[in-house]
């Protein structure tokens, strides 16, 4: 199949990595659907990219029938689905590990392993009986899949579990032609990452600016993995700021 006639869902598509990722792969003739929660974003997103490329979906994966209205809405559009980019997800203030409330730690299991759990098994139930059959999922995965900062317990759990899910996906993916991959970031200069450059704590108590990379490197990533064949995978990828403090010992 071209490219120009795949089909890509990227949830939190409104901005940071997942504007940048829809951008790139719209530039490379994919057709976009733009998930998130605010449509406005969204809506700039695909006048951005043009409408004749995207479908602007709005969407809350932390309710499933929501995510299952994204799905719906994908194939009743397109009648197949060939990425699917789990993308959104959220961080908790950073305080003490016995402060953290419960409600806040639900708040990101839900939004950062559940949502992309329910997200992959509406993929596989498209991919799995599609035809041509397949297609591929990348994970966001995070430099918190690997090591986590000071007071981030329940962002480092789940992207953690991001790991988890995409091995189990991956595995599990073989007999239906469905490739899984994940894409671990560091200091996109989002309005998540982007916080770095005012100061972040560091293991040693102390806080310091960190560097920052242009998050359409992470976009044009994200198109290199997802333009492979389903015969080929990018298992892991690191994706990071040059400069920041995470190969090493400071």
């Amino acid at each position: 199949m071209s490219v120009a006639g795949r089909i890509a869902i990227v949830t939190g598509a409104g901005t940071g990595v997942g504007r940048a990722a829809a951008v790139a792969l719209a530039g490379a003739g994919w057709r976009v659907v733009l998930s998130g929660r605010r449509p406005a974003p969204l809506e700039e997103v695909a006048a951005a990219i043009g409408d004749d490329r995207s479908l602007v979906v709005p969407t809350d994966v932390t309710d499933p029938e929501s995510i299952a209205n994204l799905f719906a809405r994908t194939r009743e559009a397109f009648g197949r689905l060939d990425l699917l980019f789990n993308n959104a997800g959220i961080g908790a203030p950073a305080v003490p590990l016995e402060d953290l409330p419960l409600e806040t730690w639900r708040q990101v299991v839900d939004t950062n392993l559940t949502a992309l759990f329910l997200c992959t098994q509406h993929a596989f139930r498209i991919m799995r009986d599609q035809d041509p059959r397949g297609g591929r999922i990348i994970n966001n995965g995070s430099i918190s899949a690997h090591a986590p900062r000071p007071n981030s317990i329940a962002y480092t759990a789940t992207k953690h579990a991001v790991t988890g899910l995409t091995k189990a996906t991956s595995l599990d993916g073989r007999a239906y032609d469905i490739a899984c991959g994940q894409i671990d970031i560091g200091n996109a200069d989002t309005p998540m990452g982007g916080k770095m450059k005012a100061g972040v704590p560091q293991a040693d108590g102390a806080l310091r600016a960190e560097a920052v990379m242009d998050p359409d490197h992470v976009g044009r990533a994200v198109l290199t993995m997802a333009n492979l064949p389903l015969e080929a995978n990018v298992q892991f990828m690191t994706i990071m700021a040059t400069k920041m403090p995470f190969v090493g010992r400071g």
